[in-house]
This record gives structure tokens, C-alpha cells and sequence, in this order.
């Protein structure tokens, strides 16, 4: 029997980035896609604030709240991030694959804009 974890390969998770006007749109999902946080960062003066809108019972927004913060800040543009991701049974393993996963998108992402 395979573990849900042998089955999160990185093109299964997905980073797509809209043009808003001069704001950005996020959409980062994976395994089964759906709504599960959205987080927008934009600029007070020098710093950068974040709202936050989870579902409940969802996590995402331990990792949109960071990575909306992080590419605000990079790019100085207002960010909305909306995150969806679920596979069934993860293990703290799988979790943290996704977690690399995805981190390694934004990190894609941000090199391309620079």
C-alpha cells in the first residue's frame, strides 16, 4: 500500500500569478484543489500588512500569511495569495514535502520577476 506522501510529485502542485492593474493575484494549488486561505499584503508607508481569510479547519494560511508578506515586500505591489491544497493522510513528512514544495515555487517565481 502506498503512503499518501509517494504520490506529491512537484508539477502537482501549481503556481499561477495574475496581473491585477498594478496588484497581484496568486493562485497556489495541489492534490485535490480548493479554497482554503487567501491572504493579501500591501504597503502602509514603508511597511507591509497582511489580512488573512481562512475556511475552517483548512491550514493553508500558515503558509499564505508568508508568502504574501514575502513577495509584497520583494516587489513592492500589493499581493493577494490564494492557497488550496489537500492530499488525504498526510504524514508530518508529506507536510513538510508540500511545504518545500511550494516554497520553492514562490522562490521560482520571484527569481523570474527580478
Amino acid at each position: 500500500m502506498k503512503l499518501a506522501d509517494e504520490y506529491i510529485h512537484p508539477g502537482d502542485i501549481e503556481l499561477t500569478a495574475l496581473e491585477v492593474g498594478r496588484d497581484l493575484l496568486l493562485l497556489i494549488t495541489g492534490g485535490v484543489s480548493h479554497i482554503g486561505a487567501a491572504s493579501t499584503a500591501f504597503l502602509i508607508g514603508d511597511q507591509v500588512e497582511v489580512l488573512t481569510s481562512a475556511v475552517p479547519h483548512h491550514k493553508e494560511h500558515t503558509l499564505s500569511e508568508g508568502i504574501a508578506h514575502r513577495i509584497a515586500t520583494a516587489l513592492r505591489r500589493s499581493v493577494t495569495v490564494v492557497m488550496g491544497i489537500h492530499y488525504d493522510d498526510l504524514t508530518k513528512e508529506g507536510i513538510q514535502q508540500v511545504v518545500e514544495i511550494v516554497n520553492a515555487k514562490v522562490e521560482q517565481y520571484l527569481l523570474q520577476q527580478s
